[in-house]
């Protein structure tokens, strides 16, 4: 039952009444019936939502009543009409014309006062002296009361609830951690997440409408809870300029705080915790989501892109620090006495100190254990990644200074490993100051392969992102000379091509290979000129059984790649009559040979082919066609929460999941 609060009449009844709080927009809210409020369920809000109840409606609008007042229209009309059967039909003519009918009775408010004319012809009317003058000159004109200066009411709205009108249950949940600056606006995490929650519904409702699931995200505040320093830093800051010192304490300060061995657990138990706690309790108020496997993803900005990992993995520069004392102190045990003469019992006591330090060695190493174990059994979050998104990360920053460093293989477990988290996605602005890349610290030739762009959110039928095709983001530089007896002078080389737009990114690596090889084809010295003599002299009509030999020789070694479309461009042509075999021989092979063409910094398998990332972790959104760098640089490390592009990429991977069993397409280039 509902107890109305405004009337007045029967307080003592509120208190009789228990009423269950009611969850709205999807259960992140709840509802106080009792005091008429809303508020969040899983982050703070100190500004308080009021909640009134709608009774009756004004016609056209379908605007509420204000809530007093619709209390006392209704308690007049129940008082009138009780029993009576009242019309369900909402798709009646609602502004026909009463003309002629006397009102059978009349309620004086305030200000206002209402004629029922029938059970469902209600109309309010204004007491103010200007209404009263043109109703009485309307109806001194032929027009009727209702007519003139009436608003029709109804009671109820247009539409009634149904079944279907519940939100589709949540199956996959996003943890949104903010970065530094939390404390200069407090807040701005909870606001900045619904600007994401907001464009992710435009997204599904565009793309997904017919997915029976749900993502929802949720914000993660873990600066506000912090005490830190407390006011120290805030007593020590000169007066001068004081409004930037201060906003510098509250944004850059959390860097430094983080670097502090003092304070960095603080900050990592802070936003464990949070993450922890949000989880337990969401969880508690949908007990179906972990037995129906639902799926738990973070994303992160900035600094809480680091802070995340940390947790993720379990680093911490302390422990670091303690273990290399240990070996520092091993390394200094083992070291041998000076060589001089000691007598018996000197001797003996030395004997007997190396086998204490041995007892103590392996209790040591059996303590370290036991910690070690006990960090495996107890996991720092209640929960496994499926994605972790990073936005305008410094992550990369921090694991070089670190001492990671590219490895051999293209797998993500190099800098994050998958028990840990299923897909590691890092996404940026071309022009974000404080964003870097991750790829090249697994495979160090993946700085000159450009990241993969994100579709644009209105962009029709796009390529899926594991179909994409890597692309070079500069050709070969290597310094390269062309022969005089060469005819070629009108094939482009690596080196004097003008460098690709970096907004277009280039072509796709066969289309820069073709490139390459026509420029290392102008060659006449080194490893391509020969190559390409060689390719020459095998395709002339008169070549000899030698030459055929070494041709198959080289065959041999050549790996089969799949069948690529050739472009359909113009082909220059030389007097020897190779350029046309040797072109199309080795754009084949291009792949297999990338030593001519990166001979430092690539990462070859036994076969000579190129070293690969199991799955793209770099994403770039794209640059606007009017967009300015300078302004950019200043804006874009806070414009990924209300782009579409971003939501459009978060859910392309968070749904994902639900069409690994369905065939993939064959989208062979």
């Amino acid at each position: 039952g509902f107890c109305p609060r405004a009337a007045g009449h029967e307080p003592e009844m509120e208190e009789l009444v228990n009423i269950e709080r009611v969850c709205v927009r999807g259960g992140l809210y709840e509802v106080d019936v009792t005091q008429g409020e809303c508020y969040p369920v899983y982050w703070n809000q100190a500004d308080k939502i009021p909640v009134m109840r709608g009774q009756w409606f004004i016609d056209g609008t379908w605007q509420p009543l204000e809530e007093k007042e619709s209390n006392l229209i209704e308690q007049e009309h129940l008082s009138c009409f009780r029993g009576q059967q009242m019309q369900e039909n909402f798709d009646i003519e609602v502004s026909k014309s009463i003309d002629g009918k006397d009102a059978v009775h009349s309620f004086k408010l305030s200000r206002n006062h209402v004629d029922w004319h029938s059970m469902d012809e209600v109309y309010l009317y204004s007491d103010a002296t200007t209404s009263k003058i043109a109703r009485t000159v309307t109806q001194k004109l032929g027009f009727s009361k209702a007519s003139s200066s009436g608003t029709r009411l109804h009671r109820g709205y247009v539409e009634e609830a149904t079944l279907e009108d519940k939100p589709s249950q949540t199956t996959h949940i996003v943890f949104v951690v903010h970065g530094i600056g939390q404390k200069m606006d407090q807040g701005r995490i909870i606001k900045n997440t619904a600007m994401m929650r907001e464009a992710a519904r435009k997204i599904e409702e565009r793309h997904f409408s017919n997915h029976a699931t749900h993502v929802e995200f949720l914000p993660v505040e873990w600066r506000s809870k912090l005490t830190l320093d407390g006011d120290t830093v805030d007593s020590i800051t000169p007066d001068k300029v004081r409004g930037l010192r201060d906003m510098l304490n509250s944004s850059a300060m959390d860097i430094m705080y983080y670097t502090s061995p003092l304070y960095r657990d603080e900050l990592v138990k802070g936003l464990q915790q949070e993450l922890n706690r949000l989880y337990s309790l969401f969880c508690s108020r949908n007990p179906d989501f972990e037995e129906k496997g639902g799926k738990v993803s973070i994303v992160s900005h900035s600094l809480g892109c680091v802070i995340t990992y940390d947790i993720m993995t379990g680093w911490n520069p302390v422990r670091l620090y303690e273990q290399g004392l240990y070996e520092q102190l091993l390394q200094k045990e083992e070291e041998l006495p000076d060589e001089r003469w000691m007598s018996y019992e000197e001797r003996h006591l030395l004997d007997e100190l190396y086998i204490t330090k041995r007892r103590l060695r392996e209790i040591e190493e059996r303590l370290h254990g036991l910690k070690a174990s006990s960090m495996t059994q107890t996991p720092a979050l209640k929960f496994k990644v499926e994605n972790f998104f990073c936005m305008g990360s410094p992550l990369a920053v921090f694991l070089a200074l670190r001492g990671i460093r590219p490895g051999n293989t293209g797998s993500q477990d190099h800098i994050l490993p998958r028990e840990i988290c299923n897909r590691l996605l890092n996404i940026f602005h071309p022009t974000d100051p404080v964003a870097y890349r991750l790829e090249p610290l697994i495979l160090k030739h993946y700085s000159n392969i450009s990241p993969v762009q994100i579709h644009w959110y209105n962009t029709s039928n796009p390529l899926p992102y594991e179909y994409m095709k890597p692309s070079f983001l500069h050709p070969a530089k290597e310094p390269t000379s062309i022969s005089e007896n060469e005819g070629v002078s009108t094939v482009p080389s690596p080196v004097t091509s003008p460098v690709l737009s970096r907004r277009h990114y280039g072509e796709s690596i066969t289309n820069i290979g073709k490139a390459s090889i026509l420029g290392a084809a102008s060659i006449g010295k080194g490893l391509g000129g020969m190559l390409f003599s060689r390719f020459g002299r095998s395709s002339t009509s008169q070549a000899s059984e030698a030459s055929k030999d070494s041709i198959e020789d080289e065959k041999k070694p050549v790996a089969s790649l799949p069948t690529t479309t050739v472009a359909t461009q113009t082909l220059p042509h030389s007097s020897s009559g190779f350029l046309d075999s040797a072109y199309f021989r080795l754009q084949e092979s291009f792949f297999n040979l990338p030593q001519l063409l990166f001979p430092e910094n690539v990462m070859q398998n036994k076969d000579n082919t190129l070293v690969e990332l199991d799955h793209r972790i770099d994403f770039e959104l794209r640059e606007g066609l009017v967009e300015s760098r300078y302004w950019s640089a200043v804006t874009s490390h806070t414009a990924y929460w209300s782009s579409l592009d971003v939501a459009l990429f978060l859910l392309t991977f968070m749904y994902k999941h639900e069409h690994d069993n369905n065939a993939k397409p064959n989208l062979d280039p």
